[in-house]
């Protein structure tokens, strides 16, 4: 992977919405932990704000392989922990704080040899972690339904049904294992796209790799998982992309806070639940006209931030979230 390395763009990474994160936070200090270390950006302005220590989380073997010229600058101030963020309770205790930033990394669509970019030919693959089952084996293996369901449940993909039956067509006479094979299948359902429209292949990417990767699941526990693994008065700032994974997180920090209100105004008033979040401000928090000029990719990012208190931890229904299921192919 060294030589993958090599090839990824030497542009410093941007990270999204950062100054108004480390504003909403501040005064950051104590120990910290980066769900999605990434290329390490909010790691190093956490660091850089006044935190003690971060501890960076990446189910992807590359982000430390990327970090290991710079990491070192920091001493003990970073620890750098393979796994997924869902998990981060097993991995600390007693946080002050804890980032997601939720954005595919841009070092994984550079490389077309992980399969992310429909621009790009590359093996069908998206696996975040480079293990367990990839983009390829689920459009060749799974069925015309579950295909659809994916392409319509995580993508919002309208020609779902279409794009899933051309899928299973095309695979019976040869397997689909390249990026650029299946865009052009993809885009052979769909009108042409007009100037200054997303590409057509745009929605059914990105259901394949929230599938592969499990994404929706990894949001609802590590939502779940960072309750428990906040001291009272730790903060949780979470950086959406699209509109699916932003509702999730504002639905869970409604119901954690108290705000979700009564279905019937008229019934009983019934004993309070405990409140695990303070909400910093109702409406997320967007890129001001400077990032957009900086930062393109800032233009749907949004940001949330909570403070932990001392209630106890507990479980919500990932339906309460509104997180989307699809048929699990794995």
């Amino acid at each position: 992977m060294a030589a993958a390395a090599a090839t990824v763009s030497d542009k410093p990474h941007v990270p999204v919405l950062l100054r108004p994160l480390l504003a909403a936070v501040a005064p950051v200090s104590g120990r910290w932990l980066d769900g999605t270390f990434g290329a390490g950006g909010y790691t190093r302005g956490l660091l850089e704000a006044g935190a003690d220590h971060v501890m960076g989380v990446d189910r992807d073997p590359l982000a430390f392989e990327m970090a290991a010229p710079w990491v070192s600058d920091f001493g003990d101030k970073i620890t750098l922990q393979q796994g997924v963020f869902s998990k981060m309770d097993e991995y600390a205790q007693d946080l002050d704080g804890i980032v997601l930033d939720l954005g595919v990394s841009s070092m994984q669509l550079d490389l077309a040899e992980r399969g992310f970019s429909f621009m790009r030919d590359g093996p069908l693959d998206m696996r975040m972690s480079q293990d367990g089952p990839s983009a390829a084996d689920v459009v060749n293996n799974a069925d015309e339904a579950a295909i659809a369901n994916i392409l319509f449940q995580y993508g919002e993909e309208r020609a779902s049904r279409r794009i899933a039956k051309a899928i299973v067509t095309e695979r019976t006479m040869e397997p689909i294992t390249t990026t650029l094979r299946l865009a052009g299948i993809i885009e052979g359902c769909l009108p042409r796209s007009k100037p200054g429209q997303s590409h057509p292949a745009t929605r059914s990417f990105q259901a394949l790799r929230i599938e592969v990767n499990n994404e929706y699941g990894e949001l609802y526990e590590g939502l779940m998982a960072a309750e428990r693994a906040l001291k009272p008065g730790g903060q949780l700032a979470v950086v959406t992309f699209h509109s699916v994974e932003d509702r999730m997180v504002k639905r869970f920090l409604t119901a954690r806070s108290g705000k979700a209100g009564n279905a019937n105004r008229y019934a009983p008033m019934t004993n309070a639940e405990p409140i695990q979040f303070t909400v910093k401000s109702r409406k997320a928090i967007g890129p001001d006209d400077q990032e957009l000029a900086e930062n393109p990719r800032s233009r749907s990012a949004k940001l949330r931030v909570a403070t932990r208190t001392d209630a106890p931890s507990g479980e919500i229904a990932s339906k309460t979230i509104g997180m989307p299921m699809a048929n699990r192919t794995k």
